[in-house]
């Protein structure tokens, strides 16, 4: 269910600012991201897993916590992150 680390490091290539960047606001995002929608296709097959479901809810509050933090410091940032991770905000 989880991600592997080679498909964390393809998604920490597109997102990285600089080569051993692996924990600004933006990977975070990019990271949590992905394993929503992970989880939301696990829950659309498995409805009744409310365990899944309050962990689903966690991620997408502290992904919400992190791209507020991306528009309060860099607006700039933010949008691209937005952009390319499809988001609707």
């Amino acid at each position: 269910m989880a991600l592997t680390p080679k498909e964390k490091a393809k998604i920490m290539d597109k997102f990285k600012i600089h080569e051993k960047d692996t924990g600004s606001a933006d990977v975070q995002v990019a990271l949590l991201t992905e394993e929503i929608a992970r989880l939301t296709g696990h829950l659309k097959i498995h409805p009744k897993d409310i365990h899944s479901r309050r962990g689903l809810l966690g991620m997408v509050a502290k992904r919400k916590k992190f791209l507020d933090y991306l528009k309060e410091t860099n607006m700039r940032k933010y949008n691209a992150v937005i952009k390319k991770l499809g988001l609707k905000r």
